[in-house]
């Protein structure tokens, strides 16, 4: 039995990677640079600053970095994410379940801590949460697994009680390489590689059907 799930942000509680894309398009556009030689999937689970030498390329050396990330910086904080509009459908019933059920509850995301506080405060999510976790308080983001083995240790159970869902090949390698159970929600847009989750689910009610089902068997 699973005593506690964590969960990515972006594309398993909000649906977030279209604005996310076209929010970074549209700044760097306005800088003379372009992202189409790039995959939408590329971007997802991720970071910006894990990413400037793919989208500069050759002209990397040319580019005042720190600069060029403070002012998509500045940009994301004068266009916030309308997170009341993205959020799925099932996220409350889904969190409300396993409350009811006693389920510890953790948030692991590569997003930065402000957008994750913003997100669960604007649709009052944050109470359900007993961990929450940004990506740049590591040295290392997803794919790497620090924030997922931080987050077991922190919950304080046994990695097989614990269950990671997941959506982005980033994410799901993170979750893998911690040792713990990953399930995905199946992607049907961007083309992302989720064969290394242990189950892909169509959404959160399909997760939390499957987990009450093994709880009664």
């Amino acid at each position: 039995m699973k005593q506690a799930i964590i969960f990515d942000m972006d594309g398993v509680l909000f649906d977030t990677e279209e604005f996310y894309y076209t929010r970074r398009e549209t700044f760097l556009a306005g800088q003379g640079i372009s992202i189409k030689h790039l995959p939408p999937s590329f971007f997802i689970g991720g970071n910006m600053k894990q990413v400037w030498q793919k989208i500069l390329g050759d002209s990397y050396d040319a580019w005042d970095i720190d600069q060029l990330q403070s002012d998509y910086d500045a940009y994301k904080t004068s266009h916030p994410l309308p997170y009341t509009e993205l959020i799925f459908a099932d996220v409350q019933s889904t969190l409300d379940q396993l409350q009811e059920k006693g389920i510890k509850m953790g948030l692991a995301s590569s997003s930065t801590k402000a957008d994750i506080l913003k997100a669960l405060r604007d649709t009052h999510l944050i109470d359900y949460f007993d961990v929450i976790l940004s990506g740049e308080e590591f040295p290392e983001s997803k794919p790497h697994p620090d924030i997922y083995n931080a987050a077991a240790e922190l919950l304080g159970f046994d990695k097989p009680e614990l269950l990671i869902i997941e959506d982005s090949e980033k994410g799901i390698a993170a979750g893998v390489a911690a040792g713990i159970e990953v399930w995905a929600i199946e992607d049907k847009r961007f083309g992302m590689n989720q064969k290394q989750a242990q189950r892909l689910v169509s959404s959160l009610t399909e997760c939390m059907d499957l987990l009450l089902t093994s709880e009664t068997s």
